[in-house]
Order: C-alpha cells, then structure tokens, then sequence
C-alpha cells in the first residue's frame, strides 16, 4: 500500500484533543512536514506548552488512529515527536528577523547563468566588508555547493533558545545553505511542490543565519511554486534579474520582470544583469564578439525603466572558476573578478537608494 500524507492526516482527524475538543488537524497540532519512508512515517504534533498534561495519551491516540485507518502494517509507534509553540519557528512575516536586506536574483529561463552571477555576487558583497548569506533556492537543481567546492559539507544542527537550528556552511566570508547538502547528488529529486516549498522554509527559518548585510536568494529559473513561498514569507527588498542578450532570454526575462512587479507582488527590480553580454577571448582581450546578439538586456531595462546594473562578458576563466570551486569574484586581480565587484557596488547603491525612496515590502497574501 502507498503512503502519502493525505492519508495520515484523514487518520489524524479521528482524533480530538481533550484541551478544545477539536480534532487534531483542525486545531492546526500537525506539523505540516510528513515525512515517509516506504512504510515508516514520522512527524511532529506541536502542544501550546512543554508541560502540557495531555501530550502523552494524544501521542497514543495519533498512533492508535492510523494504525486502525491507515494500516496495521504503519511503522508508527515512536516516531511522534512533540513540540511547543514556544519551540517552532517565528510566524511568517518574522523570519530572517536580523536580516537587513533579502533580494532575489531571478532569470525567465535555464542556462543564462543566473547561479554563477548570484555566487560571484555574494562573493563580491563579502569583499566589500559587508555581511552576506546565500540561500540556493533551486531546490530541483542545486548547484552553488558545487560552486563553492563544498559538495561533500554536511551542516549541523545547534540548539539554540530551545529550538534546533541549521548552521550554515561558510567560505569565502558567505554564509551559505542548499538542498543540495542534504540529498544525494546524483539523485534526482522527486518531490511535489509543497514538499519542496515546506524544505524551503526550512532552509529560512530553521536556520542560524545571523546577522546580515544582504541575504540573496539563487532562484529556479522561470516561474514555480518556489518562487510564490519565498513572496509569501519573505518581504523582499528586491529582485536582480539575470538575462543574455538572447532574445528568447530577454522574453523569458520579461516575464521574470512582471512577477514581480506586478500588483499581487510588489517587489521593486532593483537592476538588470545582462550576463555573457559578450565573448572576449583570452589572447585577445580586447576585442568584444556579441555572439549571443548586442545589448538586448541594456534594451529591456531601458524599456522598463529598470537599471542595468552590470553587464558581464563571456570568458572562459568564469567558467572554469565556477567549475573549481573558486568563483571569479575572487581574483579581483582580474577583469572578470572586477566586473563582479562593480556589479557589487551598483547593487549596493541601488538598494540604499531603494530604502530611502520607496517603503517596506509586504509579504504576499494569496487570500486577498
């Protein structure tokens, strides 16, 4: 028999807390995070109190419940965990609470490398003595543990304030978390889109960021699920939209552009990057090919009254940084590693000027 989480929670409705009288999905006791491992289910009830004198028998009650309505055959019993609300994480609208600055960097679409500038950006912010966190948000295809060379990393948890907390891994002075650390990297993941929203937010607000500067968000490309979480829990400060001149790219970019905006949403672009804007080969460092066509992301900003706040040439030393585990931004020495501190900069003045001209962000409420 499959097991899924629609019929743990049908079971689960069978029983009723004493406290209320109100069965225990209603009372909102079930941590929405299921988890099921062929036929061993594990999950946690939440109680108002640490010492709550009913925690026991309902604990007893749950497993009972899906025993009898799910299958006898359920590894079930000791796999309830219990927690307070005193314990769980803050209410949305409170994540990231010293965090001063959380923008988004998106592309409409795969292959423009919006990861490689989001890496080599954080990297940058660091260099420039602020305090950075990096969050890969692209939960199907992770890539920024590879491009920092810390694939083999496993964070840790630490209890702090009675609630256990993710540590982010941290090098080159950026504090980084990515799914990626968690699954095998060879494996594809097959999760349906509230399993992958819900280890998002987990990523957020089960984790020990600190205090930060900035706190960038890697995206998936396009449009998904995960891009609706991250506007619901967070209030952005902005969105970076990563493009080539391509324009396939540029329609996809467009439409990256109206999400955003868009009056449900009301997230301020604060800046376009046109990436791989032109090819300059390593022998002939001064000439310019616009093998991808010319200035199309220059033009899209334009249009939309957007700043282009960097354009990036297509070098083989970016890749090949990438690739080793040691993004260009940290070889300022370089031209490529300087185009990453100067997109850094701009960045910088954009959101101070985004601060004081325009008012907080608010979080999105699919209800309204």
């Amino acid at each position: 028999m499959a097991l899924y989480p629609k019929l743990i929670l049908d079971a689960l409705e069978k029983v009723r807390y004493p406290g209320n009288g109100k069965n225990l999905v209603e009372a909102e006791m079930v941590d929405d995070n299921i988890r099921i491992d062929g036929n061993k289910v594990s999950f946690s009830l939440i109680f108002e109190k640490p010492t709550d004198p009913f925690m026991r028998s309902v604990v007893k009650s749950a497993e009972a419940a899906i025993l009898t309505y799910v299958g006898k055959d359920v590894d079930i019993v000791g796999n309830i965990s219990v927690v307070s609300r005193q314990q769980m994480r803050p209410e949305v609208g409170k994540f990231l609470p010293q965090v001063k600055n959380v923008i988004a960097i998106s592309s409409g679409k795969g292959g423009v490398g919006k990861s490689t500038v989001s890496a080599n950006l954080a990297i940058a912010l660091a260099r420039l003595g602020y305090k950075v966190g990096l969050l890969d948000a692209d939960i199907f295809g992770p890539s920024i543990p590879k491009m920092f060379s810390v694939e083999d990393e496993r964070p840790y948890s630490e209890n702090k304030d009675g609630r256990d907390l993710i540590l982010p891994i941290e090098k080159y002075g950026v504090k980084m978390l990515s799914i990626g650390f968690f699954v095998d990297p060879e494996q594809a993941i097959l999760w349906r889109g509230g399993m992958a929203s819900n280890a998002l937010k987990q990523l957020i607000a089960d984790a020990d960021w600190g205090d930060l500067d900035y706190f960038l968000i890697d995206l998936p490309p396009g449009t998904s699920d995960i891009h609706l979480t991250i506007v619901q829990c967070l209030a952005l400060t902005g969105a970076v939209v990563v493009t080539t001149p391509q324009e396939v790219a540029l329609a996809a970019a467009i439409k990256g552009v109206n999400m955003f905006i868009n009056d449900k949403v009301g997230v301020p672009i604060l800046g376009v990057v046109e990436n791989m804007a032109w090819f300059t080969p390593a022998e002939l460092p001064n000439n310019k090919y616009y093998i991808f066509g010319r200035e199309g992301g220059k033009r899209m900003a334009e249009a939309y009254g957007i700043p282009l706040i960097g354009q990036i040439p297509l070098v083989q030393s970016i890749c090949e940084s990438g690739d080793e585990g040691i993004p260009i931004a940290m070889k300022a020495e370089t031209p490529d590693g300087q185009a990453f501190l100067s997109l850094a900069a701009t960045l910088v003045e954009q959101t101070k000027r985004r601060n004081s001209e325009l008012p907080p962000t608010k979080i999105v409420d699919t209800h309204s």
